[in-house]
């Protein structure tokens, strides 16, 4: 009798799922945001800080100083150009019904606020689960959003003082002046601390730079979206 051979089977690999998440455009935008805040705030403070020494020194000539202006202004115009896009396409796509409501806040997030204080009161063993964005997303974006509405309309204000004091007392000049630079100071705490610690700290999310997140962080983070997506549970039988 011929002896029977045995094939041994290698098992295939599992390919990692990928779900989309931000497209090239918004991936754009965010690195424009990014870059024209930052200048904003290395040119803005020390202007607003001038009777400090560091200050003193990178503004130690007229030239200097308006050089640093220029610069401050150029940022401005291009987060300004920017933020008019990103309006602009959001009320087109919202017409035409190719964008959906999920960054805007609902009473859904008032309950899975309350859900996570609860939980890290250490009075609920569960986190809450959320959709495509959660609430501490929406606060950061609609934080931002005002912020910098706010900073731009009294940053023109300073820019054109001429202009808009024919139609506006005299007053709003200090006003914008006072608004604008305590606004900037507030909006650099609140992304280096808020934003920072939600996005890089709490876990390592790179989805705005490359698009997409893992089947896993949308299973852990987004559980409503996956299962909207998927229309699979997002617990998988081993975590219960």
């Amino acid at each position: 009798m011929s002896a029977k051979k045995t094939i041994k089977r290698t098992p295939v690999a599992q390919q990692e799922r990928f779900f989309a998440r931000f497209n090239l455009g918004q991936r754009w935008e965010h690195a424009l945001l990014f870059l024209s805040v930052t200048v904003l705030l290395l040119t803005g403070l020390p202007q607003k800080y001038r009777d400090m020494s560091w200050s003193q020194d990178l503004l130690s000539t007229p030239e200097r100083l308006d050089l640093i202006r220029q610069i401050h202004h150029i940022a401005a115009i291009v987060l300004t150009l920017e933020a008019i896009y990103h309006i602009g396409r959001a009320i087109y796509l919202m017409a035409r019904r190719k964008m959906s409501a999920d960054m805007f806040p609902n009473m859904q997030d008032i309950h899975d606020a309350w859900h996570m204080l609860q939980y890290l009161l250490f009075l609920r063993k569960d986190k809450p689960a959320f959709g495509k964005y959660n609430f501490e997303q929406k606060v950061t974006y609609w934080f931002l959003f005002f912020g910098l509405a706010l900073m731009g309309i009294s940053g023109f204000i300073i820019w054109f003082p001429v202009q808009f004091t024919q139609f506006l007392p005299g007053g709003v000049v200090p006003a914008s002046k006072m608004a604008h630079s305590t606004e900037a100071v507030v909006a650099g705490i609140f992304i280096l601390i808020w934003h920072f610690y939600h996005v890089h700290i709490e876990r390592l999310n790179l989805s705005i730079f490359t698009g997409r997140l893992t089947e896993d962080e949308m299973r852990k983070f987004h559980a409503k979206e996956y299962e909207r997506v998927t229309g699979q549970p997002a617990s998988k039988p081993d975590d219960k």
